[in-house]
């Protein structure tokens, strides 16, 4: 049985290491741009980012001053025992990030958007989000927090069939030239693309993969990953670098997902992470054990299931880490 007080106390430390320690995953690919990059300001920028990072790291400290929004994704087996049911998760997870927010501290953003009332704590009406996705046989709990920046770096367009993938590059690159030019993200970042799906699932579909996978996955479709690397190629060809300054360090990688859609359209989202990645996952064992790691393994076979059925799960994600 995982107890509530369990989940609060594994809600809680991942907000820290979030909010703090920068994932491996993400921190290879910016010391990797380095290497490469011609442009001065923009080479210097992601060497002061990975300086900021490891001082962050050795005093304990958020590794920005703008601790984003803080949100979850909870996946939960099939055969997991828990107390205090569904709404006993997000009690706990309430009370983690009102804690955190007090202990680490994170930067108490949240405000109700007419009075701009708060409570301090990153806490209220809708908030934290939630959202939730089941694995089959499982006995575990998984918790992603992700700290993302909450006003800009995402953008929506109705696409047709006939636009195609050349459509689907051509809203990129608008989109992430004006984010570019008008200060609307903080680069490099990992950018999720959503493509399909109706339009509120899209944007999901396109948050989700720049928040919840990690530097160097691709999509199991071959067509879709080589289509991955092609959109990073293409960002990183704009002219602009880290912060905006001239170079070729725009997109540290690139993730579509992809849900079916009307037979007239072809939504598709970009969303970009913030320069930090911030996120962190923690799974909840039955005998009570708790193992952390940062890349949250949130797309399982299931969660792409394209049928009534789906293919066997990866016996891999049933390890304890």
């Amino acid at each position: 049985m995982i107890e509530q007080a369990a989940i609060e106390a594994a809600g809680y430390e991942i907000m820290k290491k979030a909010a703090i320690d920068i994932p491996e995953d993400y921190l290879g690919g910016i010391k990797g741009m380095i290497d490469v990059e011609s442009g001065d300001l923009s080479a210097f920028v992601l060497q002061s980012m990975v300086e900021n990072w490891e001082a962050a790291s050795e005093d304990r400290r958020p590794m920005c001053a703008d601790t984003g929004l803080p949100r979850y994704y909870v996946k939960v087996g099939d055969k997991a025992s828990f107390t205090g049911g569904f709404t006993g998760i997000e009690r706990a997870l309430r009370s983690a990030t009102a804690r955190a927010t007090q202990d680490v501290p994170l930067r108490p953003n949240r405000v109700h958007p007419l009075w701009r009332s708060e409570h301090n704590n990153n806490v209220g009406i809708n908030a934290p989000e939630i959202e939730w996705s089941f694995e089959p046989e499982a006995d575990w709990i998984d918790v992603t927090t992700v700290h993302k920046g909450g006003l800009f770096g995402s953008d929506y367009r109705m696409l047709f069939p006939g636009d195609g993938i050349d459509g689907i590059k051509r809203f990129l690159l608008d989109t992430l030239i004006a984010f570019g030019k008008r200060g609307l993200a903080c680069q490099p970042a990992i950018v999720g693309v959503g493509i399909g799906a109706s339009k509120d699932t899209c944007m999901v579909l396109g948050k989700q993969a720049a928040c919840l996978r990690v530097v160097g996955d691709r999509n199991p479709d071959p067509k879709i990953a080589a289509l991955e690397l092609e959109l990073k190629e293409l960002g990183n060809n704009i002219g602009m670098g880290a912060m905006g300054f001239v170079g070729s360090s725009m997109v540290v990688d690139c993730h579509i997902e992809v849900g079916y859609t009307h037979t007239g359209g072809m939504p598709v989202s970009v969303h970009t992470f913030c320069l930090s990645s911030r996120r962190a996952t923690a799974r909840l064992m039955a005998d009570g054990s708790v193992s952390y790691r940062t890349d949250p393994q949130w797309f399982t076979p299931y969660m792409r299931r394209e049928t009534v059925e789906w293919p066997s799960r990866d016996t891999s994600l049933n390890r304890s880490a």
